[in-house]
């Protein structure tokens, strides 16, 4: 039997809205890295989870890319998908 197809929606802190699907993968979280590299621009990296703690260990390697790259700073986020 197929699995169903769902809309998911996270809205970050920042009033950002990302929405993702069709899906059936079972996500529950959206992360994004906002990086501010060493020219002064701006890039982001998101992705999403199955659960909260796989989420959080990007964080890690976050903090591994921004040493490694050179970033100024960066921001991670993490918010709850949806179903929409």
């Amino acid at each position: 039997m197929a699995k169903r197809k769902r809309m998911l929606r996270a809205t970050m802190p920042d009033g950002y809205v990302k929405t993702i699907g069709p899906t059936s993968q079972p996500f529950t979280h959206y992360w994004r890295i906002v990086a501010v590299l060493e020219n002064g621009k701006t890039e982001v990296f998101w992705g999403h989870a199955t659960s909260l703690a796989e989420a959080k260990a990007k964080r890690t390697a976050a903090a591994d890319a921004a040493r490694q790259r050179g970033w100024r700073r960066y921001q991670f986020e993490i918010a709850t998908l949806e179903e929409v």
